[in-house]
């Protein structure tokens, strides 16, 4: 069991940053894969970031560059630093975690309640 927490969300203009947090109730060390996904109004939830145990990153081609996704084991806390953001940034951002069992060979999500990220001038 994994309870997520995010936090950072707001208000930016256009080309500012935020720094997304998601703070985990244990252990992310042993979490096989952690996300980012995003949802705005009307469309569906879209991954952002993922950040595997061993540190790799992957990223939606719409973020590349922008966006970095990285992870404190020592403080059970993955970070989404969001650069130059634009106003189709908009969106509810929920933190992901998810593990593999042999309960769950396909993978156990865990969601956090999700974070406001409003870009607008």
């Amino acid at each position: 069991q994994v309870q997520l927490v995010e936090s950072g969300g707001g208000l930016v203009q256009p080309g500012g940053s935020l720094r997304l947090s998601c703070a985990a109730s244990r252990s992310i060390f042993s979490i096989n894969v952690m996300g980012w996904y995003r949802q705005a109004p009307g469309k569906q939830r879209e991954l952002v970031a993922t950040i595997t145990s061993d540190g790799r990153t992957d990223y939606a081609d719409s973020v590349k560059g922008r966006f970095t996704f990285s992870r404190d084991n020592a403080k059970n806390t993955v970070y989404l630093q969001m650069n130059s953001l634009k106003p189709e940034d908009t969106a509810v951002y929920y933190c992901n975690a998810r593990t593999y069992s042999s309960s769950y060979p396909g993978g156990y999500d865990y969601w956090g309640q999700g974070t406001q990220v409003t870009v607008s001038s």
